[in-house]
């Protein structure tokens, strides 16, 4: 049985995990957390799938070692469709994952075109055809990669103004596929991208619903931990692998969040 002061231990390449982190606030306000975010290893979508994999196993198994979570959650989703299973060989606690919301998507579509962003690594995994076979059979699945906006995402949680011009150019692109004017419902399969769901919603217009995974994420952390006690007094935690450094202007993101000041994983 997990301790109070036992963490849940959130992981992913960046901030996009920040996006569960809120929801599962919503829910489980005194859970301490601890937040991992792999900026050494970054960007996961231009590795292959062996690499991701065993970055992934490893750093995970490290953490959990360190840090002794209730529970882990990657909370990206090239890394949840590469080294899911992978990880809960490793790892001897609940493992959450982070697949495309691609069945909320097939309840939500009345045309049957649903639009699924992400990044090159994430678009063309098995695991997503599985996801596609399952619950949207007979249904428009138009795939696109865009990890580009990963790097956007990260500056617009830092303050900076951002250039909405590649959320435009990729809305034109899936406007001009075939069957690309009967979108009415758009995948966020990255979790750094409902950090632009304003820049989303502007370019698609307010008939394309918007669809990610963080309040299932955050629901099934919360189902998995039922009845477990937590301390409100225990602290929750930003780490980053390599330098503190690489949070820099993330200190207003991060304060509002309750999670302090950012650590080194490498050097706590």
């Amino acid at each position: 049985m997990a301790e109070p002061n036992d963490p849940i231990l959130l992981f992913d390449t960046g901030v996009g995990g920040l996006t569960v982190y809120d929801a599962l606030r919503d829910i489980l306000p005194d859970a301490p957390v601890i937040y991992a975010a792999d900026y050494a290893g970054i960007p996961y979508g231009q590795k292959t799938e062996a690499e991701v994999g065993a970055r992934v196993a490893g750093l995970l198994g490290r953490m959990a070692e360190r840090y002794q979570p209730r529970l882990a959650c990657i909370a990206c989703n090239t890394a949840s469709t590469i080294a899911l299973g992978m990880v809960r060989e490793v790892l001897e606690i609940p493992i959450v994952g982070t697949v495309p919301a691609i069945k909320p998507a097939a309840s939500l579509t009345k045309t049957g075109t649903i639009a699924l962003v992400g990044t090159k690594a994430t678009i063309r995994q098995a695991y997503v055809d599985d996801l596609e076979a399952q619950f949207a059979s007979g249904k428009n699945l138009l795939r696109i990669a865009a990890p580009e906006l990963v790097d956007i995402a990260e500056a617009k949680l830092r303050g900076h103004a951002i250039d909405d011009t590649a959320i435009r150019a990729l809305a034109e692109a899936l406007r001009g596929t075939p069957d690309g004017e009967t979108i009415d419902t758009l995948v966020l399969a990255c979790t750094h991208f409902p950090l632009l769901s304003d820049e989303f919603a502007l370019a698609f217009g307010p008939d394309v619903n918007l669809v990610d995974g963080a309040q299932g994420i955050a629901r099934r952390i919360a189902a998995l931990l039922e009845g477990q006690r937590f301390d409100p007094g225990e602290r929750s935690r930003f780490v980053v692998t390599g330098p503190a450094d690489r949070a820099a202007g993330l200190e207003r993101a991060l304060s509002a969040r309750g999670l302090g000041v950012a650590q080194s994983f490498t050097n706590p």
